[in-house]
């Protein structure tokens, strides 16, 4: 693999040949059970195989500098990529639920439990470790698509966990429904799952707010605001894969000349650059205060041209600074 290639399409590339591979052992131990629950385990990682090429797709997509088709570049392709993955996990959740109910009413001969249990095990551990390692590195690089293949697998995990937990039960009780009663308490999880991933990825495709993220942008603003930012209002941020693109207007003192509040505002974009430790694109509009109200608000107590007292400084939250509208005070 290249060295310039993103590391987020390096950790998919493994996602991709280690799902080919632990859906091979999963046929195989199906072949050697017969158990429904296997086999349910083993087309849950058919979605994995599918999903791994898509999310490589996706990733390597994601990746291309903006062009002129695409001025604010490809990163929402991670957003669609991540959608489809949670619509497959959810289809995989009903086949299992189905495949279950079916054996209850049908019980399937079981056999080389031993071995089957042996080999679903190894590849539970290994989907456990390549799961946490995705999650790692999309939180780190802030990719929605790599986030998703490491909960998906993660899924698997304990899908996984719960089949071997039913063999072992099935292998020292010789009670035939355990095998069917562990996948379907297991297949109503893994659609939990797939339902929380595509709900956050239509959230993302409809640049829903994202309010935990303007909560975190708001307290660091609070925490370490200049004396000449008065006011902050209408501010949206929206999420372009790895890319935040913010929005705001900041209101400083009318009489600062142009390089004064360019200044003011190369001081609130390293704020924002530091907090967040990624790709930053920000488009911000500065206001000049109006007297007398905005002076009430104002903490630049060496002001010449004050018209009426310092009252309290302004404390922003999540409701005032989103309004398009002035001076929440005022």
């Amino acid at each position: 693999m290249s060295e310039t290639t993103p590391i987020t399409v390096r950790v998919q590339q493994w996602v991709v040949i280690t799902s080919i591979a632990l859906f091979v052992l999963k046929v195989l131990a199906y072949l050697l059970t017969n158990s429904v629950a296997v086999l349910t385990d083993a087309l849950e990682s058919t979605v994995n195989v599918v999903t791994g090429f898509t999310g490589l797709y996706s990733l390597r997509l994601a990746a291309k500098p903006r062009d002129d088709d695409h001025p604010y570049g490809h990163g929402k392709i991670e957003l669609i990529s991540a959608s489809f993955e949670g619509i497959l996990i959810l289809v995989a959740g009903l086949i299992i639920v189905y495949e279950a109910l079916i054996n209850l009413v049908h019980p399937h001969v079981v056999g080389q439990l031993n071995t089957g249990i042996l080999i679903i095990s190894f590849t539970a551990l290994v989907n456990f470790a390549l799961g946490w390692w995705c999650i790692r590195t999309a939180r780190k690089h802030h990719s929605v698509a790599l986030e998703a293949s490491g909960k998906h697998l993660h899924s698997d995990t304990w899908t996984t966990a719960g089949i071997v937990v039913g063999l072992l039960l099935l292998r020292f009780t010789g009670i035939a429904w355990i095998d069917s009663g562990i996948a379907l308490v297991f297949a109503i999880f893994i659609i939990v799952e797939g339902g929380k991933i595509v709900r956050k990825t239509v959230a993302g495709l409809t640049d829903e707010a994202d309010a935990e993220l303007l909560k975190r942008l708001i307290e660091a603003l609070n925490q370490q605001k200049r004396e000449a930012w008065i006011d902050l209002h209408n501010l949206r941020v929206i999420k372009y894969g790895p890319i935040l693109h913010l929005d705001c207007h900041i209101t400083v003192p009318w009489y600062f000349n142009v390089n004064q509040a360019h200044a003011e505002v190369g001081a609130l974009e390293n704020l924002i650059a530091e907090e967040f430790q990624q790709s930053l694109e920000m488009f911000v509009h500065t206001d000049g205060c109006v007297p007398p109200n905005s002076c009430r608000v104002c903490p630049l107590l060496d002001c010449k041209v004050r018209q009426s007292a310092f009252e309290g400084r302004l404390e922003w939250t999540l409701e005032n600074v989103t309004l398009n509208q002035k001076h929440g005070m005022v």
